[in-house]
Order: C-alpha cells, then structure tokens, then sequence
C-alpha cells in the first residue's frame, strides 16, 4: 500500500491586533500522519510566523479554505519531503521490526 499522508492542525495562536489587522496568527501547531493500512507514525511540532504591516493579509475564517492557506504556509515552510521520508522510514519499522523489547514475565505486574 501506499503511504498516506494528511495534516492536522490542533490549533494556532494569534494576536487579537497586531499591526493594524485582527486575529494574526503568528504560531501553527501542527501533526503531520503517514498511514499505510493500520501502521501510523507521525510527526509534530510548532511554526512560528510574523506578519508585517503591507504584506498581504488572509483574514482568519474557521473554513476548510483557511485550514488550507495555513497548510500553505506549512508546506511553504516545512521540508516535507524529509519529513515523509521520515515518516516512510518509521512505518517500514513498523512493518519490519529490527529490535524488540524483552521481559521477565515473573516480574511483570498484574
């Protein structure tokens, strides 16, 4: 199967006014998943942003649009190839474990 790969983006933080607009966002907090079937491995951080007065502005909207700008901005940002490869290399892992971890089943709690 092939590997797939998706965005999620559990918030972002904004100035309620920064230089003249509203809602400036100036950091993404970002999870990027790879899934192939039932293995997932992903990769998470946080972006930060700065917005200067003149530079075009995209008002925030809570839309499927805007989640795509900010997407935009992410992969204008990030390496994504290197993050997929990442991601790609840890799902092989999953797939074809080179280490396991072993126990004294005597000493295991219940």
């Amino acid at each position: 199967m092939a590997i797939d790969y998706k965005w999620v983006i559990p918030n972002m933080e904004a100035y309620v006014e920064a230089e003249g607009e509203e809602n400036v966002i100036f950091r993404v907090n970002w999870v990027y998943v790879g899934q192939d079937g039932e293995d997932v491995v992903s990769e998470s951080a946080m972006q930060d942003y700065t917005y200067t007065a003149g530079e075009p502005f995209v008002p925030y909207e809570d839309s499927e649009a805007f989640e795509d700008v900010v997407i935009g901005w992410l992969e204008g940002s990030l390496d994504v190839p290197a993050m997929q490869a990442t991601i790609a290399a840890g799902i092989a892992l999953l797939k074809n474990p080179v280490k396991e971890e072993l126990y004294f089943t005597w000493d295991m709690p219940e």
